[in-house]
């Protein structure tokens, strides 16, 4: 049986939705230009994915991840 009495974060946190919010916006930027047939700003846009994910990860290190130094309580 499963522990439930641990909370696992679900993300919840400054890094994590900055890190989502770039990839997002990668996302769109590609699928913008790509509809219009601009293929560098495609490319820029596939280019924030891995970015955001690099970005997410200095974040949660610096301490804006679930639990980290820098952030309060969110309950």
């Amino acid at each position: 049986m499963a522990n439930t009495t641990e909370d696992p974060g679900h993300g919840s946190s400054p890094a994590a939705w900055i890190a989502v919010a770039i990839m997002l916006l990668g996302i769109a930027i590609g699928t913008l230009f790509l509809f219009l047939e601009v293929l560098p700003l495609v490319y820029l846009g596939a280019l924030l994915i891995p970015i955001g994910l690099i970005v997410g990860f200095v974040l949660k290190k610096a301490g804006f991840g679930v639990g980290g130094s820098r952030v309060g309580s969110s309950h």
